[in-house]
């Protein structure tokens, strides 16, 4: 709990409070809080209770409600960086709209839980009446604001959610393709949607669609052998589309094959799903960044420049020389019509290919600093880092391809 600063929860209180009236407080792993601001600290049940909304909260990805009493409870906002889980926000408790009419039942319960009558009958005078709506957009409030303050990074919890999501996108392809009382076939013509939503950079688009064409797909035959097909079928199209769009392009093939073998060792439909939308993530990531719908010639000609020679030294002005343009033209370009500046490109692209070198290959971190262009090996660890969310030592131990077992 040390790496929470008073100013971080200050602002993060502050604003809740403005904006909704409520004062979010700080819980531990355990469930502990601050007695003096908390009369349901010693609690064991209501200690219990918040511990269980805090895993449900990471599982989740997302903040999760508990109940103390009927009517009364609150919302828990877990605390993450960099997948090292620091505690939770509670924000509440407050009585749900409408409030219970036995306050005296109420208190009867709380004595229960082992609190004196008159702590009881403060406790509840303190609760104020929201509606479960209103209670909901200040969790979501004290998360999205403890977030920005704090400057953390939520990976564990993103990912989460994002699994949540997919299977909840999934379930609902199912049930409505069942509704329409449609053929079970294979959808085709979605493959066509799910390319532009990635030329677009389009990640939650794209994500989307790949999931409704999952749930079509486990429709048209649930047998794992038949979706492990379908899935490196559909990888194979992208980069096929990929390709021939860019020559520069050419390494995704070399990558396709890292997730087809993680398509192969697949152990069922969840696994399969989830390394589908890793690969789509990372064809998002290579594909807009280096120009996948790109419309200036010049732009088109520097991103494959970068692409074919990132490994190396490079200059505005050499990357600007062989596009025949100013630097500071070049600059302005690349910015307006990718969003990104040159360096960052240069540094995602040396980042990408790194990760294709700890895939695929055993080289130590340093070896693959300076085979990828960096020069120093902490810069290299830094801004993979920053780009990856995790060091190049961890990313290699969650990604690289076990060798096949013979037999």
């Amino acid at each position: 709990m040390a790496a929470l600063s008073k100013r971080i929860l200050s602002e993060t209180a502050r604003s809740t409070f403005k904006a909704f009236g409520i004062r979010p407080f700080l819980m531990d792993l355990e469930g502990g809080t601050d007695p003096a601001k908390d009369p349901l600290s010693g609690v064991s049940k209501v200690r219990r209770l918040r511990t269980y909304a805090l895993q449900e909260s990471i599982n989740l990805g997302q903040p999760h409600f508990f109940e103390v009493l009927p009517g009364l409870g609150g919302w828990l906002v877990a605390l993450e960086n960099r997948r090292i889980i620091h505690g939770a926000l509670a924000v509440g408790e407050v009585f749900i709209e409408p409030p219970p009419s036995d306050s005296e039942g109420c208190r009867r319960e709380l004595a229960a839980l082992g609190l004196s009558a008159e702590k009881a009958r403060e406790y509840l005078l303190a609760r104020p009446t929201l509606t479960g709506a209103r209670l909901r957009e200040a969790a979501l409030h004290v998360e999205q604001t403890f977030y920005v303050v704090s400057g953390w990074k939520p990976l564990q919890m993103n990912e989460n959610r994002l699994r949540v999501q997919q299977q909840q996108q999934i379930a609902e392809a199912i049930d409505d393709q069942k509704r329409r009382g449609d053929g079970a076939s294979y959808p085709f013509e979605k493959e066509r949607v799910l390319l532009s939503h990635i030329r677009a950079g389009d990640q939650a688009g794209a994500r989307r669609v790949l999931n409704e064409m999952l749930g079509a797909m486990y429709m048209s035959s649930p047998k794992l052998v038949v979706l492990r097909a379908r899935a490196i079928e559909l990888m194979g199209y992208l980069t096929r589309a990929a390709v021939e769009d860019s020559p520069a392009m050419e390494s995704l093939i070399a990558r396709n094959h890292q997730w087809m073998e993680r398509l192969i060792r697949a152990r069922d439909f969840e696994e399969l799903a989830r390394v589908l939308t890793d690969a789509l993530n990372d064809f998002i990531e290579n594909i807009y960044l280096h120009g996948f719908n790109r419309t200036n010639v010049h732009v088109a000609k520097a991103l494959d420049f970068i692409t074919r020679n990132s490994a190396k030294p490079l200059r505005l002005k050499d990357i600007a020389g062989t596009v025949g343009l100013s630097s500071y033209r070049l600059a302005h370009l690349v910015k307006a019509h990718t969003g990104k500046t040159i360096v960052q490109i240069i540094t995602h692209a040396r980042i990408q290919n790194a990760r294709a070198l700890l895939e695929q290959t055993e080289k130590p971190c340093a070896e693959i600093a300076y085979e990828t262009g960096f020069n120093d090996q902490s810069y290299f660890i830094k801004h993979f880092k920053r780009i990856a969310g995790i060091t190049p030592a961890r990313y290699r131990r969650t990604r690289m391809v076990p060798p096949r077992e013979e037999g």
